[in-house]
């Protein structure tokens, strides 16, 4: 048997599991640019209550808005005649990864465990 030196986080209760969970699949919402609104409202609610799920919910903010300036900029570039198609294509790309990505962070998050993105950028800290 191995020693872990990180430090195991507190057990969450089974409330604050569900919570961790939705804030990530709001990710699920990303193509319908409002993917970021579930994790807000977690986090707003949370972050004086429950450290936890507040820290989870920020991480999922986090991802869900760093896809979100992804969808705003692709929808532009969307618009251009010549270049459209790559808008288009890069929307839907985004869309399927954070889809994926959320499932994987709520399974996690609802385990008990966290979630790390493997791109976000800090934005709420």
């Amino acid at each position: 048997m191995s020693y872990d030196p990180r430090p195991t986080p507190p057990a969450r209760s089974a409330q604050g599991a569900t919570l961790a969970m939705v804030a990530h699949l709001g990710g699920v919402l990303t193509y319908l640019f409002v993917g970021w609104v579930a994790s807000l409202v977690v986090w707003l609610v949370q972050r004086d209550q429950d450290p936890a799920v507040a820290r989870e919910a920020r991480v999922a903010l986090n991802f869900q808005l760093t896809a979100l300036i992804a969808m705003v900029v692709l929808h532009v570039v969307e618009q251009f005649p010549v270049i459209g198609v790559v808008g288009w294509i890069g929307k839907l790309a985004v869309g399927i990864v954070a889809l994926v990505l959320s499932i994987l962070a709520a399974a996690a998050a609802y385990r008990g465990g966290s979630y790390r993105y493997p791109f976000s950028l800090e934005l709420v800290r």
